[in-house]
């Protein structure tokens, strides 16, 4: 074999073997980082039940957390339910994402590799009544690299207090924060009316229905939209 040509092949080879072996640790560390907030949500449930028994309001109001599969954990409280997805695969930030620019994916490029954990938000009705045309949000995205270092787009409470890449590992303790972050934007992010111009038609068939199957969309922003939230999307 012509000697440039093994040379290239080889390579090619070693690069394949590096952007494969970075790419297995970056889903091992997120993998592993989804069981401990798997953990860590279960202990936000025992204190919860443990607070409710001390407590003891007048009506019960659940807080309840699973796992629905490997990659989905279903955490619901009140009303409201969030869904924590992880994505099976790893994904690289763009070239025009501001966190390209930081210092530290600089200083290794490899850093910018990262396995991702969205945050969804759904009534917890959508689910109950099978309510399909239902929207949920996404409130915040957690990326994981080969370091275990984390970095979240989000709204409010998340995306302002965990945006410097560099100095945060997936721990415990981050994790707590994470979660009762999201529990009290979700629970500030109220279910409001919508438009009358998109409730004046209805079908037959749709009232003919249960109220509860009924198809019009139900979600807590339907045709709003709010200044706070606004500007952060603008700002990413």
């Amino acid at each position: 074999m012509n000697q440039s040509l093994s040379g290239n092949r080889d390579q090619l080879f070693v690069k394949l073997i590096q952007k494969a072996t970075l790419k297995q640790i970056v889903y091992r560390n997120t993998f592993e980082s989804f069981r401990l907030l798997k953990k860590v949500i279960d202990g936000f449930a025992g204190e919860y039940e443990k607070y409710y028994n001390d407590h003891t309001p007048p009506r019960r109001v659940e807080f309840e957390a699973r796992m629905r599969g490997d990659f989905e954990i279903e955490v619901k409280f009140g009303g409201d339910i969030l869904l924590f997805l992880m994505h099976t695969n790893v994904f690289e930030f763009s070239r025009d994402h501001a966190v390209m620019r930081t210092p530290y994916i600089k200083e290794e490029p490899e850093r910018s590799f990262c396995g991702m954990i969205c945050i969804y938000n759904f009534l917890a009705d959508s689910f109950k009544y099978n309510r399909i045309n239902d929207v949920g949000y996404m409130i915040g995205r957690i990326f994981i690299n080969k370091d275990k270092h984390y970095f979240i787009e989000g709204k409010r409470e998340l995306g302002f207090l965990y945006n410097n890449f560099g100095d945060y590992v997936f721990d415990r303790t981050k994790i707590e924060e994470i979660i009762a972050a999201a529990i009290s934007y979700t629970i500030n992010f109220d279910l409001l009316t919508p438009p009358y111009r998109n409730m004046q038609e209805v079908t037959v068939n749709e009232m003919k229905n249960t109220l509860d199957a009924i198809s019009l969309k139900t979600g807590k922003r339907l045709g709003f939209r709010f200044q706070a939230d606004q500007d952060y999307e603008n700002s990413l």
